[in-house]
């Protein structure tokens, strides 16, 4: 059985992508009311004014999809990708009017056969301008050259085992 063609790496480790989100609080509403978070420190200024917080604050997902949706149109501005696993963890809380950067810095790429493609590791972090850090992440995408017209990409499968799995 002919093994799969192994596509030059297609990111070097060190890269780094970034974009700008501001969370106010009609997007911190909007977020949570979309994603079915109602908690009042998401929605209800006062009592949110009363809380730890004293204002209204992002919900988790919020952050999170921000961060994951970088690091897809990143990936699949030049190759077909997805995402395979993220962590993340809670550092502060963002409050209502808190700008920060989304950033992921690819740590790891490497080929893996039984996928027919590139495991791509990536951390990232949301960081205020001045350096405080709300959130930080971990995630591994796979990527596999441009397929033609959403068709699969070309390559031919992975050798199986003598158990009939893939490598």
């Amino acid at each position: 059985m002919p093994m799969a063609i192994e596509m030059a790496a297609p990111v070097a480790v060190g890269e780094r992508f970034a974009r700008r989100a501001v969370f106010d609080a009609d997007s911190i509403r909007a977020f949570a009311t979309m994603c079915g978070d109602d908690i009042p420190l998401h929605h209800d200024d006062a009592f949110a004014r009363r809380s730890a917080f004293g204002s209204l604050i992002a919900s988790g997902p919020h952050v999170t999809s921000l961060m994951m949706g970088l690091d897809a149109s990143w990936l699949t501005q030049r190759h077909d990708a997805l995402g395979l696993g993220f962590e993340f963890r809670f550092v502060k809380a963002i409050p209502v009017g808190t700008a920060l950067t989304l950033e992921w810095t690819v740590t790891g790429c490497r080929y893996k056969p039984s996928l027919a493609g590139h495991v791509v590791e990536v951390e990232g972090r949301a960081i205020d301008d001045s350096g405080t850090v709300y959130t930080t992440g971990r995630g591994a995408n796979l990527v596999r050259a441009r397929s033609a017209a959403g068709a699969e990409p070309a390559h031919d499968p992975a050798p199986t085992t003598t158990t009939g799995r893939r490598e």
